[in-house]
């Protein structure tokens, strides 16, 4: 008989809103995006404005796939653990009135990323974009290393790669020790006269994405730089070090790398490769099997079917079960 047990998962992060309405049995059938990030105010991540955008796209969802009977859902969104107290206690009641949600997992987007990546296996994950984040389970608990900002952590992600290539500009432009010509040239090119850098990055409310828009040119110029191959080499050992904070010490964990800083290739992929070789030797390294969207799939997928097993805790994985079946 088939399992027509429907499922709504949501990835919310800083671009916007990405939707899949599926069924136990078939998995995801198909997604909406919008590309207007839920506000944040005085209580944190918004719920009521979550659901202005959510309630025409499942519906549309729900329309287009003959899924109507929506009995979880699993929402991964950034900003949960520490923005998230009105969303945990609106959200649920809101789904439930609106669709019928009997069940929901609130899911911080780290959380969203390690199930996307290794699903529900013991291990730990590197989220690594413009910040970064590790997060880790033996699957009795989570925990999380970083994460911390471009001001006081995010160690390794791409506004600090980027950070510190610029510092290294800045000092072939002052002709102090460590600098490189390679990286001025780049960053001159990218942001013209250095001297002016300042006033364009510190008055801007998105610094952590123009610091990271230079990363790439880091990158480009690592084959024949030693000081941007040697950022990316300390970047590397950066990352492996919050992967080794959070990955069990017992068994046989696995650890993934996912994140648009991937995209930078070898230059870093390899250094981080080595490095987690080092630090973790008794873990296995793999691909990350999907995104947090992927993640979302899954977690909401594997409640609805009354198979979640990853672990539940307050600030990283909320899950409230109502009277749904």
């Amino acid at each position: 008989m088939p399992d027509d047990r429907g499922f709504l998962a949501v990835d919310s992060g800083g671009s916007g809103l990405r939707v899949v309405v599926g069924t136990v049995e078939r998995g995801g059938m198909a997604r909406r995006e919008s590309r207007e990030p839920v506000r944040t105010g005085n209580r944190g991540i918004d719920p009521d404005h979550m659901m202005e955008q959510l309630v025409p796209m499942v519906r549309s969802l729900s329309a287009e796939t003959g899924v109507v009977r929506l009995t979880a859902a699993a929402v991964g969104a950034a900003g949960l653990a520490s923005l998230g107290d009105a969303l945990r206690a609106e959200l649920p009641g809101a789904l439930e009135r609106e669709f019928g949600v009997g069940h929901v997992a609130l899911a911080a987007d780290a959380v969203t990323a390690y199930a996307g990546a290794l699903g529900a296996r013991a291990g730990a994950v590197v989220a690594a974009g413009t910040g970064l984040i590790a997060i880790g389970t033996d699957l009795t608990c989570w925990r999380r290393a970083d994460g911390w900002g471009h001001l006081l952590g995010d160690c390794g992600g791409g506004a600090w790669i980027g950070r510190a290539g610029l510092e290294a500009a800045l000092r072939a432009h002052d002709g102090r020790p460590g600098g490189s010509a390679g990286l001025l040239a780049r960053a001159e090119e990218l942001f013209g006269p250095l001297k002016g850098l300042p006033g364009q990055l510190y008055p801007r409310p998105d610094r952590p994405a123009v610091l990271a828009s230079f990363a790439p040119q880091v990158a480009a110029c690592a084959d024949g730089d030693p000081v941007a191959a040697d950022i990316l080499r300390s970047a590397a050992r950066h990352m492996a070090d919050s992967a080794a904070a959070v990955c069990p010490t017992a068994g046989e964990p696995q650890v993934a790398v996912t994140g648009g800083l991937l995209n930078m290739g070898d230059p870093l992929v390899v250094p981080l490769e080595e490095e987690l070789s080092k630090r973790l030797p008794h873990a296995r390294q793999v691909p990350a099997a999907g995104d947090p969207l992927q993640g979302s799939v899954r977690i909401a997928a594997d409640l609805a079917a009354g198979g979640l097993t990853l672990p539940s805790d307050e600030a990283m994985l909320c899950v409230v079960r109502g009277n749904g079946d």
